[in-house]
């Protein structure tokens, strides 16, 4: 239905240019015309007025030029006041027809196929369509029928593009109208709109984005009003949590010469330090050596089953948190210039900050910001039992597994995602009898079920007992024993255990830091605008407690967004900018992601291509018994863009640095291919994946003639 529809107003604009119907819309035809249309109007002015209002809106809805000659014609026939109201509701009529034109006709395959590179649009016009629309309409230097048609494939609603057309438009109708009035002194169109007249428009298109900063203004006013804000300052920023949000806030303020204060409640580092990142992967590193130890018959070596105390395990975990400490110790960041506090803070105003000091001393600081970033905690499931169950998360077991001289023996972990499958596969490899419960249908859901099928297989080979479409239903203790009741598929499954680790997800911190009382809006995370603004343009949020992602590297990233528009939001605020995120699970096979997936993308209806490139064909991973995993390569259609990028394979996480490095900078996969990679390393990867596109969009034709032609040179 809708090809036939454009191919009937195809063949309607055809029409009027085959007929030079166009030419009757010129300014020539309109002065030639004139004094007959005064006579046809004489004698039947409803009618003359109707014709005339109905052929606006069919010129405006068709985009067929001559639109502003027909304002003209309105001034000229029926005079300032009539002419102005049938041209601007005929205009904003016929421009509404053309934007639900462009929405029914195109809006659906233009988003399908461009819909990732229109995200950012659709959400921009979702928040702010209706502003930015205004200031376009004022303008009349922008094409307005490019405008309506444009408009028409983004989520704006119709109602909201017809008022905002009808009040925008009326500043440019006027003046064409108005000139009408006088058309026997107007020889061009371009005389209409003198160099004077374009530079008021163009005045008038900027007021809405002053208008709008006068707006804010009156609108953080009313925010402040039941506060008094201090006539000075202690502090240009305090930065609450002294994880990797908080580090690098106050890392940045500290730099800039701000005077930064960062206060702590518990542990400098925060939980990638001290709970998650680093103690895992020193665990994971023990885990495999094991691991290869028992495989050493891979190698040409004797397999043997290594001989470890769990105790020291856990003591080198330790060991390794110490080493890396002094990055995120007290004394580097005071030596840096920030004044670090540890104590627990609270919000008591909009620039206020109460710091009970773990001394048991009680300060209050005053600062013209504030960053929250206090991070995220695990989810602990609310299942009967678990308060009897002896539970661990990820941020109790190190501890706990330090006073221990044994290893786990029946160990349950709750949970498929990245924290659970890690942790479930370094346990098993190091010898304990690992059961992993997940609801879903799979573990890591997030990936293309070809990847965590990878994952499971690897881990399943490593002997965890994987329980997908498990139930957590109830813990129970039957004298000294403990069982973990699941329900599967109807049935009930008990599972013994000595140990379990609730791995389920992990939640934002948000209460005790005083948001409530200040009427700060949360929702799983404290929102924030584009900006990492709260509701109070003062106080930013960043890291975990914001989201939308719970990477220590976003928050790094969030924390410059958000120190920056704090110390200089009064000069320029910039976007927090989420377009390349990578993120790894470092199970065995790394399974390492940027950018869309083929799930995500078959959600959000874009188009892609899928180059996979096996490992198993590499020569270094061949070399060193790594033979198994692949690049698996989003691009667009018949294009090298990169939409999206899955490794899994050894050193996953390593080797997408390139890809991250290609998306962020536009470089397609014939830059990557097109450039010298060391031989024999892992890193050829990437490049014979971008090979692999290659080879699958050769022009065929062209290589036939290539092959005549040199044919043709042996003589």
């Amino acid at each position: 239905m809708k090809k036939i529809i454009m191919l009937l107003i195809v063949a309607a604009v055809a029409l009027v240019f085959a007929l030079d119907l166009h030419s009757l819309l010129t300014l020539e035809s309109l002065k030639g015309s004139l004094d007959q249309f005064r006579g046809f109007q004489a004698e039947s002015p409803w009618l003359v007025g109707g014709m005339f209002f109905a052929a606006y809106v069919v010129v405006t809805a068709f985009s067929i030029p001559g639109a502003a000659v027909m304002t003209l014609a309105a001034g000229a026939l029926f005079g300032l006041l009539q002419g102005l109201v049938l041209v601007s509701f005929a205009s904003t009529l016929g421009a509404t027809l053309a934007f639900v034109g462009a929405r029914y006709l195109l809006r659906d395959s233009v988003q399908a196929k461009f819909g990732n590179r229109l995200k950012a649009i659709n959400e921009g016009v979702e928040r702010e369509g209706a502003f930015y629309l205004f200031t376009l309409r004022l303008v009349p230097v922008f094409p307005f029928f490019l405008i309506n048609l444009l408009m028409g494939l983004t989520s704006m609603k119709a109602f909201t593009f017809f008022w905002v057309s009808q009040i925008g438009m009326l500043a440019g109708t006027v003046v064409y109208v108005n000139a009408g009035t006088e058309l026997a002194k107007i020889d061009s169109l371009s005389g209409i709109l003198s160099p004077g007249l374009i530079l008021s428009f163009v005045l008038l298109g900027v007021f809405p984005l002053i208008a709008k900063k006068v707006t804010d203004k009156i609108k953080a006013r009313k925010v402040y009003a039941q506060w008094t804000k201090p006539s000075k300052f202690d502090r240009n920023m305090i930065v609450i949590g002294a994880g990797a949000a908080g580090l690098v806030s106050s890392y940045i303020a500290a730099a800039v010469k701000a005077k930064v204060t960062l206060v702590e409640a518990h542990k400098i580092g925060g939980d990638c330090l001290n709970f998650g990142c680093v103690p895992s992967k020193a665990l994971i590193k023990s885990a495999k050596l094991a691991h290869q130890m028992r495989h050493a018959d891979k190698y040409g070596l004797h397999a043997t089953t290594p001989g470890f105390s769990f105790k020291a395990v856990m003591a080198r975990v330790h060991d390794i948190i110490k080493a890396i400490e002094p990055h995120d110790s007290v004394e580097r960041y005071t030596g840096l210039g920030v004044d670090v506090v540890q104590g627990y803070a609270t919000i008591v105003d909009p620039w206020t900050v109460e710091i009970k000091h773990n001394t048991g001393e009680t300060s209050r600081l005053t600062a013209r910001s504030i960053v929250i970033a206090a991070g995220a905690s695990p989810v602990v499931p609310n299942l009967p039992g678990i308060e009897t169950s002896g539970y661990l998360t990820s941020d109790t077991l190190w501890d706990e597994f330090a006073k221990r001289e044994e290893l786990p023996k029946r160990l349950v972990v709750l949970g498929g995602g990245p924290i659970g499958s890690e942790l479930a596969q370094a346990f098993s490899r190091l010898g304990s009898q690992v059961t992993q419960v997940e609801l879903g249908e799979r573990i890591m859901v997030r990936e293309d079920p070809e990847i965590s099928e990878m994952a499971m297989a690897s881990m399943r080979a490593d002997g965890v007992n994987i329980l997908t479409q498990h139930k957590a239903v109830r813990f129970e203790r039957r004298g000294e024993q403990k069982v973990l009741v699941t329900e599967h598929l109807g049935n009930t499954v008990e599972i013994e255990f000595d140990d379990v680790i609730c791995a389920v997800g992990r939640k934002a911190r948000l209460t005790g830091y005083g948001l409530e009382a200040l009427g700060v809006e949360t929702n799983r995370t404290v929102v924030t605008n584009e900006y990492l603004e709260t509701l109070y343009p003062n106080i930013f949020a960043a890291g975990d407690v914001a989201g939308p992602y719970q990477f220590t590297h976003v928050a790094a990233h969030q924390a410059w967004y958000a120190s920056v528009n704090a110390l200089f939001g009064q000069f320029k605020k910039f976007k927090a900018d989420y377009s390349v995120i990578p993120w790894a699970t470092f199970t065995d096979p790394e399974v390492a992601r940027v950018g869309l997936n083929e799930q995500d993308a078959k959600e959000q209806n874009i188009a892609y291509e899928v180059t996979r490139y096996g490992i198993d064909d590499l020569d270094r991973a061949i070399a060193d018994s790594d033979a198994h995993g692949v690049v698996k390569v989003l691009t667009v259609p018949g294009k090298d863009k990169i939409l999206g990028v899955t490794i899994a394979g050894v050193h996953a996480g390593d080797l997408l640095a390139e890809f991250v490095l290609a998306m962020k900078h536009g470089l397609g996969l014939n830059k990557i291919l097109g450039t010298i990679h060391t031989y024999p390393t892992l890193a050829e990867a990437n490049k014979y994946a971008a090979g692999e596109w290659k080879r699958a969009h050769a022009p065929e034709k062209v290589l036939v003639w290539l092959g005549k032609y040199h044919a043709w040179r042996l003589g």
